[in-house]
């Protein structure tokens, strides 16, 4: 008998939307941080995963590109990249270039520096998008902060989607910065309740 679907089988449209609305309006991109925020709260709160295995859109669009569309050539996902070295590493890879966002993003309020309407695609490529800027309320800060969190989400969606299409449809899992965190925070969990 089939499986009825629950409300949360759809965030892939969650994911997919967010795409969209920040190639036309950058703004957009603060919606991102729910994606950013809900996992870390889930672990901390409840100790587990839930978001990953239940509530990641990101996950759900390269199940469907991957699985029922059959983008995905269906391999296993190499043992290095499944390594803790691995992950740990692109993890602080990962925290290095956010912070990196986050100093540009400082120095664009503080006024030391211009707005830069361009997407870092795999923090290498400059690509101009300069149409999906169309001023603000606020200080042009709040659009750098947009341009850099695009940035960082579109490119791990690439990433994302060149592993589903060399390996499994959810091989970017296995080594998502926001898994890796969450994992470790549910270990430190259990440990300190193991603890007790």
């Amino acid at each position: 008998m089939k499986q009825r679907k629950k409300w949360y089988d759809y965030l892939w449209i969650f994911s997919l939307s967010y795409l969209i609305l920040g190639f036309f309006n950058i703004l957009f991109a603060w919606l991102g941080l729910l994606c950013f925020f809900i996992p870390l709260i889930i672990s901390i709160v409840k100790g587990n995963k839930a978001y990953c295995n239940r509530y990641c859109g990101r996950g759900q669009l390269f199940s469907l590109v991957g699985g029922r569309f059959g983008l995905s050539r269906k391999k296993d996902i190499p043992k290095w990249m499944r390594s803790k070295y691995f992950r740990y590493g692109f993890l602080l890879f990962f925290l290095v270039m956010f912070f990196l966002m986050l100093w540009n993003t400082y120095l664009v309020f503080a006024g030391s520096k211009d707005l830069t309407k361009t997407i870092t695609l795999l923090w290498t490529f400059r690509v101009p998008w300069h149409w999906a800027y169309h001023g603000t309320l606020f200080s042009e800060g709040v659009a750098q902060f947009a341009f850099g969190f695009y940035s960082v989400m579109l490119t791990s969606t690439i990433l994302g989607f060149l592993t589903m299409l060399l390996f499994k449809p959810r091989s970017w899992c296995v080594y998502c910065p926001m898994g890796t965190m969450t994992q470790l925070i549910c270990k430190a969990k259990k440990t300190s309740s193991a603890q007790k």
